[in-house]
C-alpha cells in the first residue's frame, strides 16, 4: 500500500470515528432534554481530583426540578452568568472575542486571571460533556455541543440543568446542595441577597468554600443584586 493511499485510509477512518462520537453525543444530548444525568463530565473530574488527596471524597448532589427553584435564584445567575440568556442561539460571539482580548493582555502582563466569555448554555455543554482543561480544541467541542443543546432542548430545560449541575463548592453540586450549604435550607426558600451571593460564587466555587466571603465576593454580590430586576428568565 503506498503511502498516499495509507493516509486516505487513515484520515477516512478518523473522519468516521470523529463523526460516530458526535453522532454519540447528540444522541446523549436528546436524552438529557428528557432525563437527568446521574452524573456529568465535570463531576466525575472533580470526584477523582477529590479523591488523590481524601480518598474516601464522595460529592453532595440532589435534583430538584426547575418549579423547586427560587426566581431569585434564576434571575441572579442569569445577571451574573449571561445576561442575554434568553435572546441568544447558544454563543455570543463578541463577547468570546472580548474575553479572548482581555486574556492576550493579562498573559502579555504575565497575569493569570481570565475570562471565559461562555453563555449558560456554554457551560452547561462544558459540564455535561467535557473538562476544565483550557485548549481550542475543547472550546470547539463545547460550540458544537452548544449549538446541539440549542436545537434540541428549551431555555427552560438549559437553565434547569446548569442550575442542577453547577458546582458550588469543592464537592457541592446543583442548587439544592449549596442552599443547604450555605443557608440551611431549599432552593425554592433562597431570597435575593442569598441568590446573588451564590451567584457570584459560580466562577471560583472551590475557593469561596474554602475561604469564605471575601471583599470582593461582597462588592460582586452587590452589583449582581442590583442587575437582577433587569434580566429576563425562561
Amino acid at each position: 500500500m503506498s503511502i498516499l493511499r495509507l493516509f486516505k485510509t487513515v484520515f477516512l477512518a478518523g473522519t468516521i470515528l470523529l463523526l460516530l462520537y458526535q453522532v454519540g453525543i447528540f444522541i446523549l444530548v436528546l436524552w438529557y432534554g428528557m432525563y437527568n444525568p446521574s452524573t456529568t463530565a465535570i463531576m466525575q473530574q472533580t470526584l477523582r481530583e477529590l479523591r488523590r488527596e481524601t480518598p474516601e471524597a464522595e460529592l453532595v448532589h440532589e435534583f430538584v426540578p426547575y418549579e423547586q427553584i427560587s426566581n431569585h435564584l434564576k434571575r441572579a445567575v442569569v445577571a451574573a452568568e449571561d445576561s442575554n440568556f434568553v435572546n441568544h442561539s447558544g454563543v455570543e460571539w463578541d463577547d468570546i472575542r472580548r474575553a479572548w482580548e482581555y486574556n492576550q493582555r493579562q498573559a502579555a502582563q504575565g497575569r493569570q486571571a481570565m475570562r471565559g466569555g461562555s453563555t449558560i448554555s456554554q457551560q452547561l455543554a462544558k459540564n455535561l460533556f467535557l473538562s476544565n482543561s483550557r485548549s481550542y480544541l475543547r472550546k470547539g467541542q463545547e460550540l458544537i455541543i452548544t449549538y446541539m443543546i440549542e436545537l434540541t432542548m428549551s431555555k427552560r430545560r438549559i437553565l434547569e440543568l446548569y442550575l442542577n449541575y453547577a458546582q458550588w463548592g469543592e464537592n457541592i453540586f446543583g442548587v439544592q446542595a449549596a442552599a443547604r450549604r450555605y443557608y440551611k435550607t431549599d432552593a425554592a426558600q433562597l431570597g435575593t441577597s442569598q441568590s446573588a451571593r451564590l451567584a457570584s460564587m459560580l466562577p471560583r466555587p472551590a475557593y469561596y468554600d474554602r475561604n469564605g466571603v471575601t471583599s470582593y465576593l461582597r462588592s460582586r454580590t452587590a452589583t449582581i443584586q442590583q442587575r437582577m430586576r433587569l434580566v429576563e428568565i425562561p
